[in-house]
C-alpha cells in the first residue's frame, strides 16, 4: 500500500456538523493535523480524546499566506511518506475544496510524491450562509476572496459572499473595493460563526461601517444580496452593451435601428475630434463625457456586426487583450526594454510577427497601412516617418529650412503668375516641408497647429470683448485698433 493522506472537512461549527464517516476517520487515525485550532469542532473533538497538531504557529512565523500553505503541504506529504503504514489525516475548517489553498497544493503534488490522497467533504460555511442568510444560490451566486477582491469581480445582479475576512485590515480593503460599485450606505450583512450556537453574530450595516466591527476572524463573511437596481450596474461594461443592444432592438429607438456603418461613420470622426479637444483643453469633465461618446461609437458598430453574426464587442476586447500582451514581451514575457524607444521597437517587431502568424501578406510599400482618411497633417507626418525609417531623409534641420525657403519662393512665384491649381500644389509642398521641420524638432504638427488655433481664438475673443465693452461692432473699428488689442492679448497670454 502506498503512503496515504486523508483531508477531512470539519464543517463551519461544532461536532454536530461532522459526518459519521469523518468522525470514524478521525477516531481511526493517530497522526492528525489541523490547519488551525481556532475552530469550534476542535474543542468538541478534544473532549472525545481526539487531539490534533495544528499549524497555527506557521501563521506567526511566515510573512505571506502562500508560504504558510507551502509549508503545510510539504509537512503533510513528508509525514505520509515517513509513516506509510499509518493513516495521516489533515482537518480543515468547512469543506476541503472551499478556500483551502493547501489542499489545492496537495492535489497538485501528492501523486508526484507517491502519496495517495483522499478528500472527504464536510459542511461548508456556504451551507450555513444559504440557510442563515436566506438566499437560494440558483438565483445567481458568486463566492469571492476578500484578500484578492477586485472591482471587476463584482456583479450586483448576483448574490455575493465574500470570505476570508480575517481582520479589520482585510475588511477595510474589501470595503474600498465594494465602494467602487455600491453606494457608501448600501446595506450589507456581516456574518460571524454562522450556525454555531452561542457564537453566531449577524450584523446588517451600511457598507461604510464594514471595517468598524470587533468580531472578525476565520469564520467571518460578508454577504451582499443580489440587486436589480440598475444604478448599481451603471459603471459596468456589460450594462453598456445591454443598453446599446436594446437601442438597436425592434423595441428600441427607431433612429438607432436605422443606422448603418456608413450612416454614422462621420459621427465616429466627429466624436474622436471632440475627445481630442477635451484632451487639449486638459478638461477632465469633458474627457469623461467625450471618451464615453467615442466608446458608444465602438459599441454601435460592434452591435451591428453582432446582429450580422460576424463578431461582438467582447471579440473586440479579446483581440485587443491578446494584442497588448503579445506586443509587450518586455512586460508579459521574458524580454526587457530599457527605455521607451526600445519598447517601441519591441512593439513594431511583435506587430510584424503577429501579422506573419495570421498569414497577412507583407505590404508592398512602406506607405501601405497609413489610413487614407487620416487628416492631411498627421498623414504627412506618418509618411515622412516611414521614409525616414529607411534613410530617405534630410541629414539635419538646416536642409529642412532650406527646403522650406525653396517651397516658399515657389509659392510666391505661383501666386504672382500661375493657375489656382498650381498655387494649391505649391502651398501643399510648403506645408509638407514644414511638417518635416516638426518631425526634426520632435513636435507633433497636429498638436502644434491645434495649440496655435486655440491661441488665435483666445486673442481674437479678446478683440471681440473690447468691442463689446465699447459698444461697437467690427464695422466701427479698423485694423490698426484691432492690432493694438491683439498685442494686448498677446501680453496677457
Amino acid at each position: 500500500m502506498p503512503p496515504s493522506l486523508t483531508v477531512v472537512g470539519l464543517g463551519s461549527g461544532g461536532e454536530d456538523q461532522l459526518t459519521l464517516g469523518i468522525l470514524k476517520t478521525l477516531e481511526g487515525a493517530r497522526l492528525r493535523y489541523a490547519r488551525t485550532s481556532g475552530h469550534p469542532a476542535i474543542d468538541d473533538l478534544r473532549a472525545r480524546g481526539i487531539a490534533f497538531e495544528s499549524f497555527d504557529a506557521l501563521y506567526e512565523r511566515r510573512e505571506q499566506f502562500e508560504q504558510v500553505y507551502e509549508d503545510i503541504a510539504g509537512t503533510l506529504l513528508r509525514a505520509a511518506s515517513e509513516h506509510p503504514d499509518e493513516p495521516v489525516v489533515y482537518a480543515v475548517p468547512g469543506h476541503p475544496m472551499v478556500a483551502e489553498r493547501a489542499v489545492q497544493l496537495l492535489r497538485e503534488r501528492a501523486a508526484g510524491a507517491g502519496v495517495a490522497l483522499r478528500i472527504l467533504g464536510g459542511e461548508s460555511f456556504l451551507d450555513q450562509a444559504f440557510v442563515r442568510l436566506g438566499f437560494d444560490p440558483i438565483e445567481g451566486f458568486q463566492l469571492l476572496d476578500a484578500t484578492d477582491l477586485r472591482r471587476e469581480h463584482l456583479r450586483p445582479r448576483l448574490h455575493t459572499v465574500i470570505g476570508q475576512v480575517y481582520d479589520a485590515y482585510t475588511a477595510s480593503d474589501a470595503k474600498l473595493t465594494l465602494m467602487s460599485v455600491y453606494p457608501d450606505d448600501h446595506e450589507i450583512v456581516v456574518g460571524q460563526a454562522l450556525g454555531v450556537p452561542g457564537e453566531e453574530r449577524i450584523h446588517r450595516i451600511p457598507l461604510h461601517e464594514l471595517d468598524r466591527l470587533q468580531d472578525y476572524g476565520n469564520l467571518t463573511l460578508v454577504y451582499v444580496p443580489a440587486s436589480g437596481d440598475e444604478r448599481l450596474s451603471r459603471r459596468s461594461f456589460e450594462r453598456l452593451h445591454e443598453i446599446v443592444a436594446i437601442l438597436r432592438s425592434p423595441e428600441g429607438c427607431p433612429w438607432d435601428r436605422e443606422q448603418t456603418h456608413q450612416s454614422i461613420r462621420r459621427n465616429f470622426i466627429e466624436e474622436t475630434f471632440e475627445a481630442v479637444e477635451a484632451l487639449d483643453l486638459d478638461d477632465p469633465d469633458g474627457m469623461k463625457e467625450e471618451f464615453g461618446d467615442v466608446l458608444l461609437q465602438v459599441l454601435l458598430h460592434s452591435q451591428m456586426e453582432e446582429e450580422a453574426g460576424a463578431f461582438d464587442v467582447y471579440d473586440v476586447l479579446a483581440e485587443l487583450n491578446d494584442k497588448l500582451i503579445f506586443r509587450h514581451p518586455h512586460v508579459f514575457g521574458g524580454d526587457d526594454a530599457s527605455d521607451a524607444e526600445e519598447a517601441l521597437r519591441n512593439w513594431e517587431a511583435m506587430k510584424a510577427e503577429e501579422k506573419r502568424r495570421k498569414g497577412i501578406p507583407e505590404r508592398q510599400s512602406l506607405m501601405d497601412g497609413i489610413p487614407k482618411d487620416l487628416p492631411a497633417l498627421p498623414r504627412a507626418h506618418k509618411i515622412q516617418k516611414k521614409a525616414a525609417g529607411v534613410g530617405f531623409d534630410w541629414p539635419d534641420l538646416n536642409g529642412v529650412f532650406d527646403k522650406i525657403a525653396e517651397e516658399l519662393d515657389e509659392l510666391k512665384t505661383a501666386v504672382s503668375s500661375e493657375s489656382a491649381e498650381r498655387q494649391r500644389d505649391e502651398l501643399g509642398d510648403l506645408l509638407f516641408a514644414v511638417v518635416n521641420a516638426s518631425r526634426f524638432i520632435k513636435a507633433d504638427p497636429e498638436e502644434a497647429l491645434a495649440g496655435t488655433n486655440r491661441k488665435f481664438a483666445i486673442r481674437f475673443q479678446y478683440i471681440e470683448e473690447r468691442l463689446r465693452i465699447s459698444g461697437r461692432t467690427f464695422d466701427q473699428t479698423d485694423l490698426l485698433e484691432m492690432e493694438g488689442w491683439w498685442q494686448e492679448a498677446k501680453q496677457r497670454s
